[in-house]
């Protein structure tokens, strides 16, 4: 896998052509701490290691170790072991929902895997060792890029192994909650998907809670248990990494990028974003100004 990565990825992300689901990571030294929007995926490295952070909560992940994330979540990252000599080798694989079901169905009534409890919500990410299965089915998707005359035909049957065996996989049950229409997780996903949408309109619990047929102390214990944050945690780190990408991108200043992710106070605005980055807005995006460090969607390989 790290002889078809440093082959095909350059300093930096690439998206290797004809294959639309797949993103390669090759980064020669330690990164400073990424802010960004994560979408639901697979990420495996190759070489080096790679740090994640939700919430308050730290995966690290090594060589032969995976993240899978289940659905979208405000999450900040970066790599601690890379050189030169030894480069961050890494790999994602961005889950499509669609297809995810469609594996889903194969397997009839039964669960996917071994859980007893499948409507038990479960944190939106988790890093864990590859087995032989997964790491075979990945090698092998990763093969196709030096035969791309395979790829129309056996990228299809390749990413669907792959989402199998992560769904048979320990930590199956992550994935398969969120297709489940009932399931806790996949209220979680919808009250999401409407934060993601909604970021910058006021947010009631009670109205969210509606939204999506929960109670609002099932909305917010569920939430906290999949995302590791509340959903105005949630909601607060939409609109810090938006405003973020708002003046670093399209050049808007403090006040303009405030206002238009949904704060009406300036100095709110500055307290929350200093205490998220670390420093005020101008001194932070003064320093980050060049390549963009933040906002943009990434898969955590």
């Amino acid at each position: 896998m790290a002889d078809i990565i440093a082959r095909y990825a350059a300093n930096g992300s690439d998206h290797p052509a004809g294959l639309p689901s797949l993103y390669l990571k090759r980064q020669a030294e330690p990164t400073q701490l990424v802010h960004t929007a994560q979408w639901p995926c697979f990420g495996l490295v190759a070489q080096g290691a790679k740090r994640l952070q939700l919430g308050t909560e730290t995966y690290t992940y090594a060589a032969g170790d995976y993240v899978l994330v289940s659905l979208d979540l405000p999450m900040s990252s970066c790599i601690v072991e890379a050189s030169e000599a030894e480069p961050h080798l890494g790999m994602g694989f961005a889950i499509d929902p669609q297809l995810l079901k469609e594996v889903l169905g194969r397997f009839g009534s039964g669960p996917a895997d071994g859980h007893a409890h499948p409507q038990v919500p479960e944190r939106g990410v988790v890093v864990a060792k590859a087995s032989a299965d997964l790491l075979d089915a990945t090698l092998r998707l990763l093969r196709l890029l030096d035969r791309p005359q395979d790829i129309p035909v056996m990228a299809p049957l390749l990413e669907q192994e792959v989402l199998y065996r992560l769904l048979v996989g320990p930590y199956g049950a992550r994935l398969r909650q969120i297709a489940l229409a009932e399931s806790p997780s996949n209220k979680v996903a919808k009250a999401i998907s409407w934060l993601r949408s909604n970021y910058a309109s006021p947010l009631r619990i009670e109205d969210l809670a509606d939204r999506v047929g929960m109670s609002e102390s099932s909305l917010h214990h569920n939430f906290k248990t999949v995302t590791a944050m509340t959903p105005m945690q949630y909601q607060k780190q939409l609109r810090l990494h938006e405003a973020r990408r708002l003046m670093l991108v399209e050049r808007l200043d403090v006040g303009s990028a405030g206002y238009a992710v949904g704060y009406q106070s300036p100095s709110q605005f500055s307290r929350e974003y200093a205490r998220l980055y670390g420093q005020p807005p101008i001194r932070d995006v003064s320093a980050a100004r060049g390549p963009v460090l933040g906002g943009e969607a990434r898969i955590a390989g």
